[in-house]
């Protein structure tokens, strides 16, 4: 028995008939709802679900996802999840609005996007919830669309973090410091950007902030950006990249003779990898990809009541990457 009393005891309990402890009751309320759950999720093993994956990144960081989601699927039980990808390094609003109504009109079991948070793209989340289509954010936020979860790391807590290491690196030196994004609409790196902002400017004040956003983390327009903000001045001390093209920033600082003191990126790709083994790199914030898209995968498994709330993968936590704590799956993945 599931309680671990007798049928007699669970009858009077179930009925409120004679005097049962209340610890006894509590049991039995309990093995009530433990075996709801286990009726519940018991018909779902074996489920095909058919989620439409849509990115908006720079290759480089678009195959990192697409290889932490194909990682994680055999482990996603009870479900089988079939992924349709749709990864792109840029996309128009118009480009996702249109894919977003075009899932709605063949069907879905859920989308995971990661996308720019504008009106018109969480007005289409909206319409895809309006449907039964649960849609659940990737690593940039749309809060205010009607999305049923976000997976991905704390960027506020990763902008605070570079703030934390840079300040501290450069002690009381004072000088410009180079910032990058890749688009600010998109809401993850806009977060980043704004508490940087913020630590930088309550903690050292010394520190003055030069703005190269807007590349879309590719190198072309990356380095032609970086390049053109150097004109303006003599030299860099550090540089917070939030949106990658790590190379190209690299190559805009080397053509104008500049060696930051510090250099802070994000996420481990390839480039950033051999970027950080060879010191051009000092940082990197780095989160677990697989355990985010485990997370988001879960979440719309949760929305099909195939998994509990209580089953649910937090998102990953940031952890800083230097020279000497790279991950060991990483450092075997890219010496294949």
């Amino acid at each position: 028995m599931q309680a671990g009393v007798g049928v007699a005891t669970v009858d009077r309990v179930i009925n409120e008939r004679g005097s049962v402890r209340v610890q006894t009751r509590m049991r039995v309320a309990q093995a009530i709802k433990e075996l709801e759950e286990q009726e519940r999720f018991s018909g779902t093993k074996g489920r095909k679900l058919i989620v439409d994956v849509i990115v908006e990144a720079p290759r480089r960081f678009a195959d990192e996802i697409r290889d932490a989601l194909e990682a994680e699927l055999p482990a996603l039980q009870p479900a089988l999840l079939r992924p349709r990808l749709n990864l792109q390094e840029t996309m128009t609003t118009q480009e996702v609005v249109a894919a977003l109504r075009a899932i709605a009109q063949r069907g879905s079991h859920g989308v995971l996007l990661k996308a720019r948070d504008v009106p018109d793209i969480a007005d289409a989340i909206g319409e895809l919830k309006r449907g039964g289509i649960p849609v659940v954010t990737v690593f940039t936020d749309l809060p205010l669309s009607g999305r049923i979860a976000y997976a991905g790391l704390d960027n506020r807590v990763a902008g605070a973090t570079a703030a934390y290491l840079l300040g501290r690196w450069l002690g009381a030196q004072s000088g410009k410091v180079l910032i990058t994004m890749s688009d600010e609409r998109f809401r993850g790196e806009e977060e980043r950007e704004i508490s940087f902002r913020r630590a930088l400017r309550s903690g050292y004040p010394q520190l003055e902030l030069i703005d190269a956003s807007g590349g879309h983390g590719l190198d072309a327009p990356t380095e032609k950006l970086v390049s053109h903000a150097l004109d303006s001045h003599e030299s860099i001390l550090a540089v917070y990249s939030m949106g990658g093209g790590n190379r190209a920033i690299l190559r805009a600082l080397e053509a104008q003779g500049t060696t930051p003191a510090c250099y802070i990126g994000h996420d481990l790709d390839r480039d950033n990898f051999e970027l950080l083994r060879e010191g051009r790199i000092h940082a990197l914030l780095y989160h677990d990809l697989r355990q985010d898209m485990r997370a988001a995968c879960q979440h719309i498994m949760c929305f099909h009541k195939m998994l509990p709330e209580s089953a649910l993968t937090p998102s990953s936590s940031v952890v800083v990457v230097t020279p000497e704590n790279i991950p060991e799956h990483v450092v075997a993945r890219f010496r294949r």
